[in-house]
């Protein structure tokens, strides 16, 4: 095989796609070995780049995972306590999956701080969870393009409000009214930074909600908030927040533990988007005049996914499924898939937060900027 330089080798043993083999003799520093090995692939075509690489001296065993970034190190002794690293000889591939931005808790511990702030001062319950999605939502829409000017909303509460927190209240319940209301049927005499923020459809809006008092302890955490960027967090902050803002006793009570990023794309990948995944590919790999035909009844059936889920909990699972099809769709199907957001998402549980916050998500993300990961 042609090497680094123009200058032709021989390998052990190449799988292609999987597994590059490079053995020394027994006692030989497998440093040069490596390096030899990698050499080799700039004379591989893209589908041919082995995953693993495998270096011996029949002594000494060194297994890397070139896409995870691993590495397993032991000796021949020892074997048996590492055969699963080998499972890709039968198969079976090792996934990796998201974990929870840091990023994601940061902003859920600056929502913690303001709802602390307003449940200790008397104000809770449902008026609570509510008006706090309304902000997170206000939020996303400030840093993500649904509001038409980026911080609009971070400068209405800086200049209208004032510095005691005791008018903040009411301008965000007038806010609130505004956001509910479709541009052509609000009164021409509306205040003109008001009349700035457009309709927001769906439900999130429409109900009359008990307001709370500021204090300007309250009103410089929801502008810490503010100051945050917003564009580069994940939906599923809702879930640190729901759980967040429960005692130990009520998240007993309700059940309300909700699942992490992590761990819902592991049951969600296998359980759809990789079938998902491999029937595009076949369809799009076919030729003759009933391609066509096959991708659009495949895209018709994509838009009419319905996803249930019976213990909604703060909603993650519906709004990272619909994110992970958003993904999908942009990375797969732009020429076919024009219908993805029309799926349908049910949430069924007890928490105002819980709906209310997994309805809206669903609804808006198509309209966030390209940085949002849906539509």
């Amino acid at each position: 095989m042609r090497a680094l330089g123009g200058r032709r080798g021989f390998l052990d043993l190449f799988w292609k796609g999987t597994l590059l083999i490079e053995q020394k003799s027994a006692g030989r520093d497998l440093k040069p070995a490596k390096a030899q090995a990698l050499e080799y692939f700039s004379g591989l075509k893209e589908d041919e780049l082995p995953r693993y690489l495998l270096l011996s001296d029949f002594q000494t065993f060194e297994l890397y995972d070139l896409d995870e970034g691993t590495e397993t190190r032991f000796p021949l002794a020892d074997l048996p306590r590492h055969v699963e690293a080998f499972g890709f000889v039968m198969g079976v591939q090792t996934r990796s999956f998201r974990d929870q931005d840091p990023a994601n808790l940061r902003a859920s511990a600056l929502m913690q701080k303001l709802h602390d702030a307003l449940r200790a001062s008397g104000f809770g319950g449902h008026p609570l969870e509510l008006f706090l999605v309304r902000l997170l939502f206000c939020l996303f829409a400030d840093d993500t393009g649904i509001f038409p000017e980026r911080g609009m909303f971070q400068a209405f509460l800086a200049e209208r409000t004032r510095t005691d927190g005791g008018d903040t209240g009411p301008l965000l319940g007038k806010l609130f009214e505004v956001l509910n209301q479709p541009e052509d049927r609000r009164q021409t005499t509306l205040d003109a930074d008001l009349a700035l923020f457009p309709y927001v459809n769906g439900d999130l809006f429409a109900e009359r909600l008990q307001l709370p008092d500021f204090d300007s302890g309250m009103r410089g955490l929801l502008l810490a908030a503010c100051d945050f960027n917003w564009d580069a967090i994940s939906p599923a902050i809702f879930g640190a927040l729901f759980q967040g803002v429960m005692t130990p006793g009520e998240r007993r009570a309700k059940g309300a533990h909700y699942t992490t990023e992590k761990n819902i794309l592991k049951v969600i990948e296998p359980l759809f988007l990789d079938d998902l995944h491999t029937e595009f590919s076949r369809l799009k790999a076919r030729r003759g005049s009933a391609r066509e035909r096959m991708l659009r009844a495949f895209h018709d059936r994509l838009a009419a996914l319905k996803f249930f889920d019976p213990a909604c909990g703060c909603g993650n699972f519906l709004v990272i499924a619909y994110r992970e099809l958003g993904l999908w769709k942009s990375r797969f199907c732009v020429n076919y898939c024009h219908r993805i957001s029309a799926c349908s998402m049910s949430p069924i549980s007890r928490g105002s937060m819980s709906i209310s916050s997994s309805a809206s998500r669903s609804r808006n993300f198509r309209r966030a900027s390209p940085r949002s990961r849906c539509g």
